[in-house]
């Protein structure tokens, strides 16, 4: 139980860690938008590169910081019927929540086996965005974010139901 216990323990470090560094790109996003906005009004001259900037952050953004709004439920859902069914039946619940999570591992789960392939080919061929001259961002960094959320998240989805699970069998003992 101890090392269980002290997985669970790093998994929630690493998912707050992926979810400050979503805070710093957000920050980050917010500086060069003010440098852009104040470079084209001022002196003319916009900062290069803040659309693709911007475009990729945002997928970044989202993939680093869903698994934190997922472990503190603060994840959007409609939860009327739950609410509902836990004053009836709380086993119910459980086990739906349980069906809940697991189907979101599975998803994840697909999604980091269909991405995996992805990153490999991005970091092989260099794959980039913007204009060469102008201003070019490789893109594999954004896809090993959206890899690690998604990896983080789908231990999160795992995390929960096994903590369900420890939580039930402490509740019988």
């Amino acid at each position: 139980m101890r090392v269980i216990s002290r997985a669970l323990r790093v998994l929630d470090w690493a998912t707050q860690g992926a979810n400050v560094l979503g805070t710093v790109l957000i920050v980050g996003l917010v500086l060069i938008i003010c440098i852009d906005v104040v470079g084209r009004e001022a002196i003319g001259a916009p900062l290069r590169g803040v659309p693709e900037m911007v475009s990729l952050s945002i997928v970044a953004i989202v993939f680093l910081q869903v698994p934190q709004a997922f472990r503190a439920g603060r994840l959007t859902r409609s939860d009327g019927l739950i609410r509902l069914l836990q004053l009836r039946n709380p086993r119910l619940v459980s086990a739906l929540e349980t069906c809940f999570e697991l189907i979101g591992a599975l998803v994840v789960g697909t999604i980091i086996y269909a991405h995996w392939p992805i990153l490999v080919r991005s970091i092989e061929r260099g794959d980039f965005v913007g204009s060469v001259g102008n201003f070019t961002l490789p893109t594999w960094p954004v896809k090993l974010m959206i890899l690690i959320g998604a990896s983080l998240l789908f231990l999160q989805f795992l995390s929960r139901t096994l903590r369900r699970i420890q939580g039930d069998a402490n509740d019988s003992v």
